[in-house]
């Protein structure tokens, strides 16, 4: 059971296990042939609001994160989903955004990761 992080835009790989997008809208300039997404997860993603709010500032980061996380807590059924697949292999979670260090998948595998180590 891996999580993998990976751009949306970077060439997919057969590691990257089952490919999941989790972000709420669909990348730009990318076909579905082309991103090679296996399940798009929207239900994972932040709100709109919380997304709109975040804007990649990287001073928001620890409360982007505080906030995203109780979003998560509140959608289970969304959360269990992602599990499931996580449980079951390895796991790319895909994200667009060009900030690679603070964006939404980093936020979420970190989320995981917390409810698998318990």
């Amino acid at each position: 059971m891996k999580i993998f992080i990976k751009r949306v835009y970077d060439q997919p790989n057969p590691k990257d296990g089952l490919r999941i997008l989790v972000d709420r809208l669909w990348p730009r300039g990318i076909s579905k042939e082309e991103a090679k997404i296996d399940v798009w997860l929207k239900s994972t993603a932040p709100s709109n609001e919380l997304r709109k709010w975040f804007q990649h500032d990287v001073k928001k980061w620890p409360e982007f994160k505080k906030r995203y996380f109780a979003e998560l807590e509140a959608d289970t059924e969304a959360v269990n989903e992602l599990l499931s697949y996580v449980k079951k292999s390895e796991v790319t979670l895909l994200f667009a955004a060009k900030e690679s260090d603070h964006n939404n998948a980093v936020a979420l595998k970190e989320y995981i990761n917390s409810i698998l180590s318990k």
